[in-house]
C-alpha cells in the first residue's frame, strides 16, 4: 500500500466528564470521507495518545475503525519509550483492522542511533502491520537520522517515514532514500508544499482537522504537479499553520474544532485550554483558512 496526498493526524474528542467522546469521533470520520483526505492516524500525538490509558488506547482503535468500516485507511500511533510496549499496541492496531502503524522515535530516553534502529528492527520484526517511522525531535529529544533511515527502510515491513524537521536538507536526504515500497512523508504543515515540491509523497497533518477539504485539494494539485494551484491554497493557509503552533498541538485545533461545533474543547492534563490572550488571533486565522 502507498501513502500520499492529506492524512490528517486525528484529534482524539473528550466529552466534558473527560471520556471518549464517540458521537464527536463518528462524525469527524465522515467529515474527512467527504472532504476527501487520503487517510487519517488515530491515536497519534496530535491524539493526546500518550495520555490515554490502555484501555482507552484499544477502545479509540476499536471505535474508529468500526465506524470508519474501510472507507479511509487507517494509521495507528504506537509510539513508547519502550520498544515491547509499542510492539503490544501494533498488536492491538492489528486486530482492530488497522493498515499500518505510526512509530515515533522512543521519548524521554534518548536513545542513540543503534538504539533507535534496534527499536525499529525489533518492531518491524514483530508487527504484523506496516511501519512508518516518525521523527520529530521536539517532542521526543532524539534525532532519527538520515544514515540511520538508510539502514532501516530496507527492511521489507518498513513502508515510509513521517519527517517533521522543516530544513531543506533534511527532505533532500529523505527523498534520495525514497522508493517503491518506502514513501517519504511531511509530518511539518508549513514546509508540508515544499517538501511535496521537492518530491515527498504526503503530509501528515495537524491543520487537515480544522481545514480537511482545503488541505486534501492542495495535496492533490501537489501530486498532480499542479504547484502554482497548490501555492495559492498553501498561502491561504499560512496564518492557520503559525495559530496552530501558538501554544502545544492540539490545543488550538480542539479550540477551533469546538469553535465549528465538531468536537468539545475538552484536553487531558497537563494540557489545558488555549490561553485567552491568543483566541482572538487563532480564530481570525482560521477564518482566511476557510477562504482557501
Amino acid at each position: 500500500m502507498r501513502w500520499s496526498g492529506s492524512i490528517c493526524a486525528l484529534v482524539t474528542p473528550f466529552d466534558a466528564s473527560g471520556a471518549l467522546d464517540v458521537p464527536a469521533l463518528q462524525n469527524l470520520l465522515d467529515w474527512h470521507q467527504s472532504a476527501g483526505t487520503s487517510g487519517l492516524v488515530i491515536a497519534g500525538s496530535t491524539g493526546e495518545a500518550a495520555l490515554l490509558e490502555d484501555g482507552e488506547y484499544e477502545a479509540l482503535l476499536q471505535q474508529a475503525a468500526q465506524h470508519n468500516a474501510g472507507r479511509l485507511p487507517l494509521i495507528a500511533g504506537v509510539g513508547s519509550p519502550s520498544t515491547q510496549k509499542t510492539i503490544r499496541a501494533a498488536a492491538v492496531a492489528k486486530q482492530a483492522g488497522y493498515q499500518a502503524v505510526l512509530a515515533v522515535t522512543p521519548y524521554y530516553v534518548r536513545p542513540t542511533q543503534a538504539g533507535l534502529k534496534a527499536h525499529y528492527v525489533a518492531l518491524a520484526d514483530a508487527s504484523a502491520l506496516p511501519v512508518i517511522l516518525y521523527n520529530v525531535p521536539g517532542r521526543t529529544g532524539s534525532d532519527l537520522l538520515p544514515e540511520t533511515v538508510a539502514e532501516l527502510c530496507t527492511h521489507d515491513n518498513i513502508v515510509g517515514i513521517k519527517e517533521a524537521r522543516a530544513e531543506p536538507d533534511r527532505m533532500q536526504a529523505l527523498l534520495a532514500l525514497q522508493a517503491d515500497g518506502f514513501d517519504v512523508l511531511s509530518g511539518d504543515d508549513g514546509t508540508g508544499l515544499r517538501a511535496m515540491q521537492a518530491g515527498a509523497r504526503g503530509i501528515i497533518s495537524v491543520a487537515a482537522n480544522v481545514v480537511p477539504e482545503q488541505f486534501a485539494r492542495m495535496c492533490r494539485h501537489a501530486l498532480a504537479q499542479e504547484f502554482a494551484d497548490a501555492q495559492a491554497i498553501d498561502d491561504q493557509l499560512r496564518l492557520l499553520y503559525d495559530a496552530l503552533g501558538i501554544e502545544s498541538n492540539p490545543i488550538p485545533a480542539k479550540f477551533l474544532l469546538a469553535a465549528a461545533e465538531r468536537c468539545q474543547n475538552v484536553l487531558r492534563l497537563p494540557l489545558q485550554g488555549l490561553a485567552e490572550p491568543y483566541r482572538a488571533a487563532v480564530l481570525a486565522a482560521w477564518v482566511e483558512a476557510e477562504l482557501a
